[in-house]
């Protein structure tokens, strides 16, 4: 059983999945220090649960994926406390994420705004109810995007269009997000947590050793420190000997459907 905690709840769903829902709808699920600390802890839990296959990050209620960091909270902060708090999250949360061996999805209802467009952003895929509002409406705050944002946005929008969102501040709808590459598809709100799942379900009959290696090649491309061909060479290689491939192997063979253990 997945842990839970006050502002962050679990949920077992088919296909090996499991829902992580921002429990903050009072506060539009914003991002406190609390709720930071339980995700982290709910994911680090995860990683290394070999029954969930995939995750879902939500947030509570209708009016919100998470619309933000909780401003209340860093009003005072000074330049230090303002760097730590960046560095901890993206340690904690954004980083962690973006690198999870598992597939991640962002099931966005409502505002995702500021940290929680970049919470959105750092998932492996995002899904947008038609209701959806992205943006960063950081700079009217006198501050950047700290969690990710000015790099993330501009790999998946382009530098142009990442410039115009985060220094103009303006949201964007779900269909302008969907013909802009931020998110994978555009559903009703009612459909939202079936369309997440009908990816699931197809991730779930892979190899869940394979979907690792793949998630650190792609991300090696996009990470100046490495040569991604170089991580792709030697993650293929290394496929060879995990217990995933001569399953795969064998089961096309016998033509029959593999069995993956994630071994």
């Amino acid at each position: 059983m997945i842990a839970t905690g006050q502002f962050v709840i679990t949920e077992m769903l088919e296909h090996h999945t499991l829902l992580i829902t921002i429990n903050r709808p009072d506060k539009l699920n914003a991002l406190n220090r609390k709720t930071i600390e339980e995700l982290h802890d709910v994911l680090v839990e995860v990683e290394q649960n070999k029954d969930v296959r995939s995750v879902i990050i939500t947030g509570a209620g209708e009016k919100a994926f998470v619309a933000g960091a909780d401003i209340a909270e860093f009003a005072n902060y000074s330049i230090e406390e303002g760097k730590q708090m960046s560095s901890l999250g993206h340690f904690k949360i954004f980083n962690f994420l973006e690198n999870f061996s598992k597939p991640t999805i962002a099931a966005i209802r409502g505002f995702a705004l500021g940290g929680g467009l970049e919470l959105a952003i750092a998932c492996h895929f995002r899904v947008a109810a038609d209701n959806a509002k992205l943006g960063f409406p950081e700079v009217g705050l006198g501050v950047i995007p700290g969690y990710g944002g000015t790099q993330r946005l501009a790999h998946l929008v382009g530098k142009g269009k990442a410039f115009e969102m985060i220094l103009t501040g303006e949201m964007i709808d779900a269909q302008d997000a969907y013909k802009w590459g931020l998110v994978n598809h555009v559903v009703t709100p009612d459909a939202l947590i079936s369309k997440c799942l009908e990816i699931t379900k197809k991730i779930s009959t892979k190899s869940p050793t394979a979907i690792a290696a793949a998630i650190r090649a792609i991300n090696a491309g996009y990470n100046p420190q490495l040569n991604g061909y170089e991580v792709e060479i030697e993650e293929f290689g290394k496929s060879f000997g995990t217990g995933d491939f001569k399953e795969g192997v064998s089961a096309f063979l016998e033509k029959r459907k593999p069995n993956f253990q994630g071994n």
